[in-house]
């Protein structure tokens, strides 16, 4: 009986091994990425770059994510993935610089950091310590990642600024959720690239950031 018990032990050991290793490769890379990005984004603010067109954005920012997915399965994913990591900090840079032009801005960057950073610590450890599965949440994320875009293009076109603080408020609900479905997806096996997840990841934690800091202004009456 003992035996059969190492043997089963054995074997599920084997069986969550691979996924603990894709969600340690993707921390890993994860903190790598994220620190880059602080990076560029303090290149981009000492050198006063002003905010970007939102078209050249949205090309240099999906151009990047397809050439992720594209390398996805070589060294090449590493140095793609550093690329659309870095760009997306270097388009950080100048939020930071205008909020930094207020007499509380250092603060507000600061708290919505430590939000941004406790929120995911806290939805990882929900999704790592009760092993739920979260792959529910795919037809919801989908259908809400169309709302939010659209509604963030009319937002900006028509300068509707009440519309926008609730697209801010729609992306931090999304992008909790995303954080959620994309640690389930790793410990569960739905997502075995580690390269991906990173990205999935990284998106969740950069649009969690910007969506709190712009709530944060709104509130504190200086956005």
């Amino acid at each position: 009986m003992n035996e059969r018990y190492h043997v089963a032990q054995s074997e599920a050991r084997q069986e969550v091994s691979p996924a603990y290793k894709v969600l340690r490769n993707t921390y890993m890379l994860l903190a790598l990425t994220l620190a880059f990005s602080a990076v560029t984004a303090g290149v981009a603010m000492s050198m006063g770059v002003a905010h970007l067109n939102i078209f050249v954005f949205f090309i240099g920012a999906y151009g990047l994510m397809f050439l992720v997915h594209k390398l996805k399965n070589s060294s090449a994913g590493l140095l793609a993935i550093f690329a659309f990591t870095g760009f997306m900090g270097f388009t950080l840079g100048p939020i930071l610089t205008s909020y930094l032009t207020l007499s509380n801005g250092a603060q507000l960057i600061m708290t919505a950091l430590g939000m941004t950073a406790t929120t995911f610590i806290g939805l990882s450890a929900v999704v790592l310590i009760t092993k739920k599965d979260f792959s529910f949440l795919s037809n919801f994320l989908m259908a809400g990642a169309i709302v939010l875009v659209v509604a963030m293009l009319v937002a900006m076109i028509f300068n509707i600024s009440g519309l926008a603080l609730a697209v801010s408020a729609g992306f931090v609900l999304f992008s909790s959720a995303m954080i959620l479905f994309e640690t389930s997806q790793i410990i569960h096996g739905g997502e075995r690239n580690y390269i991906l997840a990173t990205l999935g990841l990284y998106l969740s934690i950069y649009n969690l950031f910007v969506s709190l800091l712009s709530i944060l202004g709104v509130v504190s009456g200086d956005d």
